[in-house]
């Protein structure tokens, strides 16, 4: 009676030896005496030989990353590029992958060499233009594929790769942008040639308007002057005619103002003067 406990306790730990959980987010393959004999799929508790007999390694079921390190490509123009690229792969086959790779450094690492090689592959053999128009995503699908066949036996299913970033290399960018700025340059020298000589071609144009606007103008008035030169002598001609007196009166006024305009105007007559005569007696006028 002594030993039924150390029995159960027995059963109990081969029980506890002899099960195991798979996670719903997980599949794993048992292992016998170091060799893979079965792969499980389904989540929930599973049984094995219990201790060293068996043992089980446990694999991730859901999409997995890989980051590829940035790498420089040459296009089939020969532009010189810096690729930055991802995929996105599942374990499908969870005991072919521990058979040929074991485990997911393994599957990296060989998933890494092989997207190296097709990237190469495939953008060696386009233009760089084309991975800036909608050809982009043909070239992506070409190179999941071509990645796909060559993996086919690790037990993976690649769902997509991606290419993050494509540029120049720094050189070549630097070189590109010091053209693109000579080439602004250039045509910013090349406006302002054709403004200089636009505004140029304006003020000249201008000043010519101006010139013959001021000539006819000009000419309107030299012409309205001389009019009105020849109506003022008809009046005054007519006024003569009519009041020779007032006339004479009228002048003389006219002449007084225009030589004592000034105030501080000094001039030295003589009494009997024929300038002076209105300011003489009325008798004398006479």
């Amino acid at each position: 009676m002594k030993a039924i406990p150390y029995i159960l306790a027995a059963l109990v730990i081969i029980f506890l030896g002899s099960v195991y959980i798979v996670d719903e987010t997980e599949q794993a393959i048992v292992l016998q005496f170091g060799e893979p004999q079965s792969g499980i799929k389904k989540a929930g508790l599973h049984f094995k030989r219990p201790f060293f007999l068996q043992n089980v390694v446990k694999m991730d079921k859901r999409i997995l990353d890989l980051n590829a390190e940035p790498r420089e490509l040459i296009a089939a123009d020969q532009k010189r590029l810096i690729v930055d690229a991802f995929a996105k792969f599942r374990i499908t086959n969870p005991l072919k992958f521990y058979q040929t790779v074991r485990n997911e450094f393994g599957i990296r690492t060989r998933l890494n060499s092989i997207l190296d090689s097709r990237l190469r592959e495939v953008l060696g053999s386009v233009p760089l233009s084309t991975l800036l128009t909608g050809e982009r995503s043909d070239i992506m699908r070409q190179i999941k594929d071509n990645v796909n066949k060559e993996t086919e036996g690790f037990g993976i299913d690649v769902v997509d790769v991606r290419i993050m970033r494509a540029d120049l290399p720094e050189e070549n960018s630097k070189a590109i942008f010091k053209r693109m700025q000579t080439e602004r340059e250039r045509e910013a020298k090349e406006f302002r040639a054709q403004g200089a000589e636009e505004a140029q071609r304006i003020t000249s144009r201008a000043e010519r308007d101006r010139t013959i606007l001021l000539a006819e103008a000009e000419k309107k008035a030299q012409i309205l002057r001389g009019e009105g030169d020849a109506e003022a002598t008809n009046i005054f001609a007519e006024a003569f005619g009519k009041d020779p007196e007032f006339f004479n009166f009228y002048r003389s006024m006219q002449a007084y103002r225009m030589t004592l305009k000034k105030e501080n105007t000094s001039m030295i007559l003589s009494p009997e003067s024929d300038f002076l005569h209105l300011f003489s007696e009325p008798e004398k006028r006479q």
